[in-house]
């Protein structure tokens, strides 16, 4: 009890990055050095020089050395009663602080302006938050799918990480307001760190070049592989049925065809518009009171090979059961009372989120549930 209470409130859990960009970052800040090691051996040789010169203190040497060097006032002290040597030695460290300094200055805007410090710091920043997060998806490439995938996706409170390799990225997801993005190519073993992928649940590819589709779908089954976790849910896009076969046969769960996707549902406008509407009222819509779910039928679970009036969902939960898919592949639309449920079978449901939340509650247990006594 207490160990599956730590992984619902995530307990424990690690929220450090899994890939660490501090090397990087001091290898950027490695170039401040010179500027700060010439002022700090010029200051010396300025507070060793009036020590010697003059009758002055440690602090007041140092003192002098430091407003002669940066140019910034002159006159606190006993510069009237320098001598020739002293005098001499002030030019020399006043016009070494003036190029020093403008030296500095200039070095230190080049490396700013150069960008990468800047963008090492942002990407940083974003790591950081990326890894606080939990059973997110990383949605790879960025195109109008994206777009429009990540307004559902915020609608439905859904926590994503979308990752694309084009350099004006990051204009792109201020622009469509993506809460979470790194700029880097989605197949990489450093994109996968940056993106949390270790504690996601899924990723979604959209690329319009196969190529890239297969080789992610490939190294995020060999990374679920390295970590020996359960396998992650990968949705897929392609254009042709062939495409469409390579990608599962390769491992994506999922592989969704734009193209035949606006076919069927412009069918389905001409030849059941009452059907479209019936979608469109209940299943697309936000806010809507009714679900639509496909829950798989656990080996352990009661209900295998037991008929379906036998759960009395209907009566139960309110929900209704709409289509059944054997493990084989097998679709049974709209199964009557005398349907066998078999191990591993999916059943489409119909109902009040609820009543759906309350179905899978019912099933999941080894023993038929007690209400189901008094039906």
């Amino acid at each position: 009890m207490l160990a599956k209470l730590k992984e619902i409130i995530h307990w424990g859990t690690n929220s450090k990055p899994d890939v660490d960009l501090n090397p990087e970052l001091y290898e950027q800040l490695k170039a401040f050095r010179l500027p700060f090691i010439l002022i700090q051996v010029f200051i010396l040789i300025g507070t060793l020089g009036y020590l010697i010169l003059e009758n002055y203190t440690l602090i007041q040497a140092f003192f002098q050395a430091s407003y002669t060097f940066t140019n910034t006032g002159f006159g606190a002290l006993n510069e009237k009663d320098f001598g020739p040597i002293a005098i001499i030695f002030t030019t020399f460290l006043t016009l070494s602080g003036a190029s020093v300094i403008t030296f500095s200055v200039a070095y230190i805007i080049s490396i700013i302006n150069n960008g990468t410090l800047t963008r090492l710091i942002k990407e940083k920043k974003m790591v950081n938050k990326i890894a606080r997060l939990r059973n997110h998806y990383v949605i790879c490439y960025h195109n109008e799918y994206t777009i429009e995938l990540s307004k559902q996706f915020r609608d439905a409170q859904i926590p994503f990480v979308v990752i694309d390799n084009n350099p004006d990225f990051e204009k792109e997801a201020t622009k469509h307001k993506y809460p979470y993005y790194i700029i880097g190519d989605p197949h990489t073993n450093i994109a996968m760190l940056k993106t949390h992928l270790s504690s996601a649940k899924g990723i979604v590819t959209f690329s319009k070049t196969p190529s890239d589709n297969i080789a992610l779908i490939v190294s995020v089954r060999l990374f679920e592989k390295e970590l020996n976790r359960k396998p992650y849910y990968i949705i897929s896009s392609a254009d042709t049925e062939e495409d469409v076969e390579k990608l599962k046969k390769l491992g994506s769960d999922t592989v969704v065809s734009p193209t035949k996707l606006m076919a069927q549902r412009i069918s389905a406008m001409a030849i059941r518009p009452d059907m479209e509407n019936l979608l469109e009222r209940f299943v697309y819509k936000k806010d809507t009171p009714l679900d639509l779910e496909e829950v798989i039928v656990p080996k352990y679970s009661w209900l295998v090979l037991r008929k379906l009036k036998e759960a009395h969902f209907r009566e139960i939960t309110k929900i209704s059961i709409i289509g059944i898919t054997q493990k084989d592949g097998k679709y049974i639309p709209m199964p009557d009372g005398d349907a066998i449920i078999a191990s591993e079978a999916k059943l489409l449901m119909i109902g009040t989120a609820k009543g759906i939340l309350e179905t899978k509650r019912f099933i999941t247990k080894k023993q038929k549930p007690k209400e189901m006594d008094y039906v």
